[in-house]
């Protein structure tokens, strides 16, 4: 599996802003490794990074985007869920019952659920509100998302193994407006899941982030 290394920093230094400009960004591994598998054009420029203290896990993307679809129609998971978002998805173990979805937006929106395997999502569910914070910022070329999630909630959902990996996912859906006027997704991910048509939902799509000194 791909692993991707998460820094430890002191406890209680980190704010986030939706910016990803605070210094302590600077000690965190920067993943580029992005590809779209299933389709030909070039995918531009995303940075994830990652970080950790005794009490939160950081996460943060860099998106190089200058054509920014963002679905206006409300505040609900599907507006979501028809926009250029980021994706982190989580799973205790490779039998994926469950793991649990993160999308989110440049608005800062979030379409969090629970899965099971083929694709039997609850989107009733929500990320504990007092365990996540998402800040978002975008400009004419970029957007960024930040995320703090709560270490007590990840060891709840057993999503720390004991040897301090946490399994995950790592995607991006980038809306590109057709001949016909409609958007359709590009979809981007970190691990190649080896599957003939987009397929985020499988075992073979995620891979390791390493808590250093966990």
């Amino acid at each position: 599996m791909k692993t991707y290394k998460v820094n430890k920093i002191d406890v209680n230094h980190m704010t986030i802003n939706g910016r990803v400009d605070h210094p302590l960004w600077e000690n965190a591994v920067v993943l580029n490794d992005f590809s779209s598998p299933w389709h030909f054009e070039s995918v531009e420029d995303i940075e994830f990074r990652a970080l950790y203290d005794e009490d939160t896990l950081f996460v943060s993307f860099k998106v190089s985007d200058s054509h920014l679809h963002i679905d206006s129609t409300d505040d609900s998971k599907k507006s979501v869920d028809n926009s250029d978002r980021v994706e982190l998805f989580l799973r205790s173990d490779k039998h994926l019952d469950p793991y649990y979805c993160l999308e989110i937006d440049p608005l800062a929106r979030v379409q969090d659920f629970t899965a099971r395997p083929n694709r039997q999502f609850d989107f009733s569910w929500n990320w504990p509100k007092e365990a996540i914070e998402i800040k978002s910022h975008f400009t004419e070329t970029h957007f960024f998302v930040e995320l703090a999630l709560r270490m007590t909630t990840l060891q709840e959902f057993n999503l720390i193994q004991k040897d301090g990996t946490i399994e995950a996912g790592i995607f991006r859906a980038k809306y590109n407006q057709q001949q016909n006027g409609e958007f359709e997704p590009t979809w981007i991910t970190w691990v190649d899941p080896q599957t003939e048509t987009p397929e985020f939902h499988t075992a073979s799509s995620f891979g390791k982030l390493k808590l250093e000194n966990y």
